[in-house]
């Protein structure tokens, strides 16, 4: 995968990134990775498949919002991708959306 360097996760990637105080989760695009956190173009977790949903219907959706996430709040860090028959979740985004989320960002 592109994505993936000598060095670890790389921007453009879809990560999972997991936060404490409060717990969350969010999914979305890297977009750069420093000491002082994570800059990163996505969404909660929990409104991974809604969002889908409503792209698929052309309805007005929530989208994904940019922002900076404090490595103080940082518990991990995934990258996105398929393990054997379960497709990542920016595979599922092109089975049902028929764009890959890079496309579909580009044109929104």
């Amino acid at each position: 995968m592109e994505h993936l360097l000598a060095e670890g996760i790389a921007p453009g990637a879809p990560l999972v990134v997991y936060l404490q105080g409060p717990k969350e989760r969010l999914w979305g695009i890297l977009n750069s990775l420093t000491t002082a956190g994570v800059y990163l173009r996505g969404i909660d977790l929990n409104s991974f498949d809604d969002w889908m949903r409503m792209i698929v219907r052309g309805e007005r959706n929530i989208g994904l919002t940019h922002m900076f996430l404090p490595m103080w709040r940082v518990e991990r860090i995934s990258l996105d991708e398929s393990i054997d028959d379960i497709p990542s979740l920016a595979d599922r985004f092109h089975a049902q959306v028929g764009l890959s989320i890079t496309e579909y960002l580009g044109s929104s």
